[in-house]
């Protein structure tokens, strides 16, 4: 009998319960998974998508920094709002929608990378990209104001705003939310006093006020410095327009961008490309004392210079013993990390910056180049949206109180002037004064009478000490060296020409005239110590507002009896100069005193060497001396002779470009014929403006654009 081989199993079962029971377990730890999955991508996806609208954000950011200061410039310029179609672009809405373009927001990848890329058909799964045609829901004037922007003027927005300007000129005014407006009718006033160091009502133009904490160092942040600052509020939220379709929600974020107008205040400053250390001669600069940094535009440091702070807009070399900051560099200053490292280490601001390194700031020098010293090179401008225009506003030829003008000479062979036109005010309003070299105002009167009056009336000289004549047709009683109240009468003069109506007339001692040097060369003199009482003669404002004069050749009106040309820039020994002589006093001039000139300038006397009262409230230690400055295209010193050597204090500047190849040595030194003063004659002291009283009538200016973020953990509700 045989049995099997398989053997016998025990016997079991199968419970669907358990079955079923397990993978619905399953399933439902499947599904949450899911869930999570989901979530977790959805959680992630929109992470991304702020992310994405926050780099979009900065980059929208940058460039309304970039944008807004051309804007302002362009509304300052002539033809801004001759139409629509002009000033259309510049509105603030325009403003905003540009920056929408140049940072690219609409698009996650830009068109051309895309292309770069070789992938056809490609699918962007961002739901942030979008047309944002509707930058009125993106941008938005503060809290409850409509518009687009919010104005810092005649009015306080509270606390963590910036103190506001006052404008009392009703255009600016109302155009401000419209358009980026620089005006000089916004000045401080009562509003902004808690803001400023200065009462304003002796500084409404510029005050002290603190340096923002950024890395561009033209003042060290924290410090007070000589600005105006124009500002304007505004809130952003790029997901605001498609909130619907991403489901994407942010909070919106305040900003304020402002525009600090700074006049040129440090030793050495200058938008151009400046050789420091070193004079043309390749001597090192010897007794050279300067405190505070040095602005340029690019800079070259040579030899063993210790400078306190260096701030640049393209850049600087260094050599290898220069310090800055009391640091040396072995390297570029700039490379990544050199910054931090030393901010780490020595605690302070580094003291190399580049305008660059600061991500929501620009800085804007307003270098008009070589237009800077000439009237004639620019037409009147109309149709402007700012009351300021932007010649009247950077030009220092232009924004001169009195004018010397050359309007005529003798031939085309012989360029000695025939005709001066000299320009004052006079009540606020502008007053010219024909002056012939050759003839006088009436046959038998010398050259350079004036008309006074008609015989029987009065005329208050003040102080001034003049000539004075009295008669007609050739027939005259003369005076000299009268003063105060006269009446030309015969009683006074005698009768010089019995039966005919007389006439006066007064000769002054005249603060400029026609004068060769010992070369040869025509010359206009000019002495600044005369024009007080010359003023007063002309029954003309004070020098208090008669404070700046700049002496052009008028060569648009050259014709064939003019025979005037247009200087040459660099100068040259064909056309005229200018000699400032009598000119070591200048305390007649309470505001100070400026010349701007398109000639080659003759220093003939020490130049501002006297002391004076300072004004009320002014705390700076030391001497106070009337602030001065000189523009021009080349300075000399020495008139009939030649000069030992050159002290020289204050501060020093250049219009030449920062993109020249050739650098700007700004402590060289040139005597009367144009020989080369040997460095160890060469005595320097510069120093910064610290206080508004010390600037001048005339300054370069610059731009610090600035757009901060209102933090809303700064500020309480307001």
């Amino acid at each position: 009998m045989k049995r099997s081989a398989l053997k016998r199993r025990p016997s079991g079962y199968i419970s669907f319960l358990l079955v079923l029971s397990m993978g619905f377990l399953l399933t439902l730890l499947m599904l949450f998974a899911y869930k999570r999955a989901s979530t977790a991508h959805a959680v992630q996806s929109g992470v991304q998508l702020q992310v994405d609208y926050s780099e979009k954000e900065e980059a929208i950011l940058r460039s309304i920094v970039a944008i807004v200061p051309n804007r302002a410039i362009r509304a300052m310029q002539p033809q801004s709002n001759a139409s629509s179609a002009n000033s259309d672009p510049l509105r603030w809405q325009n403003i905003f929608t540009e920056a929408l373009d140049l940072a690219n927001a609409r698009q996650s990848i830009s068109t051309p990378l895309l292309a770069s890329l070789g992938t056809t058909n490609a699918l962007v799964a961002n739901s942030g990209d979008a047309a944002l045609d509707t930058p009125s829901l993106i941008f938005k004037a503060l809290g409850t104001e409509t518009g687009y922007a919010s104005v810092g003027i005649n009015r306080s927005l509270g606390s963590g705003y910036p103190v506001p300007l006052t404008c009392n000129n009703p255009t600016d005014a109302s155009r401000d939310s419209v358009w980026p407006i620089i005006s000089n009718s916004k000045i401080y006033g009562p509003l902004a006093q808690s803001g400023v160091t200065l009462p304003v009502d002796a500084y409404p133009n510029f005050n002290l006020i603190t340096y923002p904490n950024i890395n561009f160092g033209y003042v060290s942040p924290g410090q007070p410095f000589v600005a105006k600052r124009n500002w304007w509020g505004f809130s952003v939220n790029l997901a605001e327009p498609d909130a619907a379709t991403t489901a994407s929600s942010m909070q919106r974020r305040d900003f304020v961008l402002s525009i600090y107008e700074i006049p040129s205040q440090l030793p050495i400053s200058a938008s151009s490309f400046m050789e420091l250390g070193q004079y043309a001669s390749g001597d090192p600069w010897g007794d050279v004392t300067i405190s505070g940094g040095i602005f340029a535009g690019r800079a070259q440091v040579d030899g063993t210079t210790a400078l306190s702070a260096l701030a640049t807009r393209r850049g600087a070399t260094l050599s290898n013993t220069t310090t800055v900051g009391g640091q040396s560099f072995t390297g570029d200053p700039f490379t990544p990390g050199v910054r931090e490292a030393y901010q780490l280490t020595q605690g302070d601001f580094f003291p190399v910056s580049l305008a660059s390194e600061s991500g929501r700031a620009a800085f804007i020098p307003i270098n008009r180049g070589d237009d800077y010293f000439d009237r004639f090179a620019h037409v009147t401008e109309t149709s402007v949206l700012s009351s300021t225009t932007w010649d009247n506003y950077s030009l220092g030829a232009l924004q001169c109180a009195m004018r010397l003008d050359i309007t005529q000479a003798l031939s085309a062979t012989n360029q000695t002037p025939t005709i001066l036109r000299f320009s004052y005010l006079k009540g606020g309003v502008r007053q010219d004064l024909m002056l012939p070299q050759t003839t006088g105002p009436a046959a038998g009167l010398d050259p350079g009478y004036l008309y006074a009056c008609d015989q029987d009336q009065t005329y208050d000289f003040g102080n001034a000490v003049v000539d004075l004549a009295y008669g007609k047709s050739g027939q005259f009683a003369y005076q000299s060296g009268m003063t105060g109240v006269v009446t030309f009468n015969d009683a006074r003069f005698g009768n010089p020409q019995p039966g005919v109506v007389k006439t006066g007339y007064f000769k002054p001692s005249y603060p400029f005239e026609v004068k060769p040097l010992p070369s040869g060369k025509i010359c206009i003199a000019v002495y600044p110590k005369r024009f007080a009482a010359f003023l007063n003669a002309l029954r003309a404002d004070t020098t208090a507002v008669n404070d700046s004069l700049v002496v052009n050749v008028d060569y648009s009106l050259a014709t064939g009896t003019t025979f005037l040309n247009k200087p040459a820039i660099p100068c040259s020994d064909l056309d005229y100069g200018v000699i400032l002589q009598e000119c070591a006093d200048l305390t007649s001039f309470p505001k100070g005193f400026s010349l701007v000139t398109n000639l080659r300038l003759y220093f003939g006397d020490d130049f501002n060497t006297v002391a004076t009262t300072p004004p009320a409230g002014y705390t700076p230690t030391g001497l106070f001396y009337p602030p001065c400055s000189i523009f021009t295209p080349e300075k000399r010193y020495g008139v009939e002779i030649e000069p030992f050597g050159v002290n020289l204090s204050g501060q020093v500047g250049s219009v030449a470009s920062e993109s020249a190849t050739v650098p700007v040595r700004p402590l060289d030194s040139k005597t009367l014929s144009g020989a080369t003063v040997a460095s160890s004659r060469i005595h320097v002291n510069l120093r910064p403006i610290s206080h508004p009283a010390e600037l001048p009538p005339i300054s370069m200016m610059n731009w610090l654009v600035l757009l901060e973020e209102r933090k809303r953990e700064f500020y309480s509700t307001n």
